[in-house]
């Protein structure tokens, strides 16, 4: 269900965070959580109450000190114009200023002890303490009811209100993170353009139907008729990195990503990762291995206590898993991969991920390709992913999202609305384009990705509907940031608002996410005949976003430093800079064949045409800055250079 206008645009930003909101007093001493409770977890929607015995873990955010100061010093470290710009702090500082104190610490862990759970991680930054128990002592110690609400066809945890908490803590917590399910709608943003724990068979086949073409124009359909009175081409079989890297400029400029590493957050782990993604670059960029060296993991175990994560899709994560890294090493070889896996999508373990890379700087860069339909997450835990990308952006790690997958989300809420995290203001949104490249690997055009399908039937085309494309619009979320103010155009940032407020609007930037422009990506995958690797088209904003990652990798090694949040360089940039291709409509799209059962011809084959940037969405590609590719697209040398 979709969060109300009223609670979404309760939340104002300052510098582009959400700015802190007085807990409410209740009786017996206590104080609300603000806007803890998922407005979904109505009585209309419950199905059961939660088992008392059931067992879940939680994680209590804690306030940082100082939030202004660490929004200000933010701002300072990443504005060109700042006198402390790119003064990044290190871990130990960003703790030692701005973090939750001991004592803090100490008074929430005694809380939670006396109330019966065990008490698990505090991370490094302090960002957390972490508690188990069951049901019955969670109700007992937040004075809320758990039960069993249906939302976006799941069934999932949540409290029947806010949470509340002892008074003499309230102005020390931020959010609560695990008492609720609603980040189990997080879902991850890869596109295959057709319809975990290792234990976890892989997901099942699939394969491109010829014909296809090596490069964009290499073969036309001239078998099957006319659309709109133009023979089209068929769709590319699937770029190749070397193909990417020139298309993109960064293939010949005497750098590769070696210094920086780039970080991949997703859910669950894929145990044939490495065997994977070393067997594509052998097959596909021979003079670009993935060594062993270059590649790590570090994998949260699977927490024993958490009901069973039955609706997170474990083996497709694990293709998530593969495409990032994958890309990110094609357009990167030189750079080191980490690759960073929640134990579940369950109560979002990827909040723990992402803060266990930002609170140690494991990475110079984080690649995240998952997000909500829509920003329908509750306000303590948007709060709880703002403090952690704050302190991303305090140490100089460039924080990435890919902006989602479904245009402007009207499909499937009903209203236009981006999707979350993508519209948080301290990340780089990430958002999708169809590109073609040439026989020579050149760009030849590059347009917004929208797609629509008209399927051939008995020698006539049907209608166009529209299938996928990429995340873009106003948030309702988040005011207009800093970087954002003089350039995107008003008409844009007052959608979605009430009188004269600006709102934060997606994405920020773009690269190749359109499936019938796609990436080829190899995975073992489980066949009719058994599981072993095999090679396909796939897209997505989740190809955009490691794309892009790899491409500031190569900018990190040209420049010879670290380029941490790049939006207030790239609005300053501005579209059309020469840096940065401004992505403009193109008339255009591609013939596809596909096997009517995923792999092979035996039922049959499904012809259709993909038409490029679908204009019937609210939002649309235009010149200068736009709602489906922000800025535009990175333009080669001079963007590394600029950047």
């Amino acid at each position: 269900m979709r969060r109300s206008s009223t609670l979404l645009l309760s939340l104002a930003v300052v510098g582009g965070l959400t700015a802190a909101v007085p807990a409410t007093a209740s009786a017996q001493g206590r104080s609300d959580i603000p806007q803890s409770h998922p407005l979904w977890a109505n009585a209309q929607a419950k199905v059961a109450d939660t088992a008392p015995a059931a067992k879940l873990s939680f994680r209590v955010y804690l306030n940082q000190r100082d939030n202004a100061g660490a929004e200000a010093l933010a701002q300072a470290v990443s504005d060109p114009d700042s006198p402390a710009y790119r003064q990044y702090l290190s871990p130990d500082q960003v703790r030692d200023r701005f973090a939750a104190s001991d004592a803090t610490v100490d008074a929430v862990k005694a809380w939670l002890s006396g109330n019966g759970f065990s008490i698990g991680e505090v991370p490094s930054n302090r960002a957390y303490v972490e508690a188990t128990g069951t049901a019955d002592q969670t109700q007992k110690a937040f004075s809320v009811k758990l039960g069993k609400y249906k939302v976006k066809g799941q069934t999932l945890r949540a409290a029947d209100k806010n949470l509340s908490v002892p008074s003499n803590l309230a102005a020390d917590v931020l959010g609560v993170v695990g008492v609720d399910q609603a980040t189990n709608l997080f879902k991850p943003d890869h596109a295959t353009g057709s319809g975990t724990p290792s234990d976890v068979a892989p997901g099942p086949g699939f394969r491109n139907a010829p014909p296809c073409s090596a490069y964009y124009g290499e073969k036309v359909d001239t078998t099957d008729p006319a659309y709109n009175g133009k023979q089209v081409p068929y769709a590319p079989c699937g770029y190749t990195p070397a193909q990417l890297r020139s298309a993109y400029g960064v293939d010949k400029v005497g750098a590769d990503g070696k210094g920086t590493t780039i970080a991949i957050v997703d859910a669950f782990a894929s145990p044939t990762i490495y065997a994977d993604a070393s067997t594509y670059a052998q097959k596909n960029d021979p003079a670009h291995p993935l060594k062993q060296s270059q590649f790590s993991q570090h994998v949260f175990p699977a927490n024993p206590v958490l009901e069973p994560p039955d609706q997170c899709d474990a083996a497709g994560w694990y293709g998530e898993e593969t495409l990032d890294v994958e890309a990110a090493h094609g357009l990167a070889p030189g750079a080191d991969i980490l690759y960073v896996g929640g134990e579940s999508c369950e109560d979002n373990a990827l909040d723990v991920a992402l803060n266990y890379v930002i609170a140690g700087h494991k990475a110079d860069i984080v690649s995240n390709s998952y997000g909500d339909t829509g920003e329908d997450i509750p306000a303590d835990e948007v709060k709880v992913f703002n403090q952690i990308s704050l302190q991303a952006v305090m140490e100089g790690i460039g924080v990435y999202f890919s902006s989602g997958d479904n245009g402007d989300e009207v499909a499937r809420l009903g209203t236009p609305s981006p999707d979350f995290s993508a519209s948080a203001p301290w990340i780089t949104a990430v958002g999708g384009t169809s590109i073609a490249i040439g026989k020579d690997g050149k760009r030849i055009f590059e347009t917004g990705w929208e797609t629509s399908k008209s399927t051939l039937t008995n020698g006539v085309y049907g209608p166009a509907a529209y299938t996928s494309g990429s995340g873009g619009g106003t948030s309702r979320l988040f005011e207009q940031p800093f970087y954002q103010k003089g350039v995107v155009p008003d008409a844009l940032a007052t959608k979605n608002q009430k009188g004269h407020k600006k709102g934060r609007v997606v994405p920020d930037i773009s690269a190749v996410g359109d499936p019938n422009t796609g990436f080829l990506v190899g995975q073992t995958q489980t066949f009719p005949d058994g599981a072993y690797y095999d090679q396909y088209r796939i897209g997505g904003t989740s190809l955009a976003s490691p794309v892009f990652a790899g491409i500031m990798a190569v900018a990190d090694s040209l420049d010879h430093f670290h380029h941490g949040f790049i939006n207030p360089v790239i609005y300053k940039l501005g579209s059309g800079s020469r840096a940065i291709n401004d992505v403009k409509h193109v008339d255009g799209a591609v013939a596809r064949v596909d096997y009517a059962n995923s792999v092979d011809a035996t039922d049959g084959l499904l012809h259709s045409v993909r038409t490029l940037d679908y204009q019937g969405l609210t939002i649309h590609t235009a010149p200068g800055y736009d709602d489906v590719t922000g800025l535009g697209a990175p333009s080669g040398l001079l963007f590394l250079l600029l950047v």
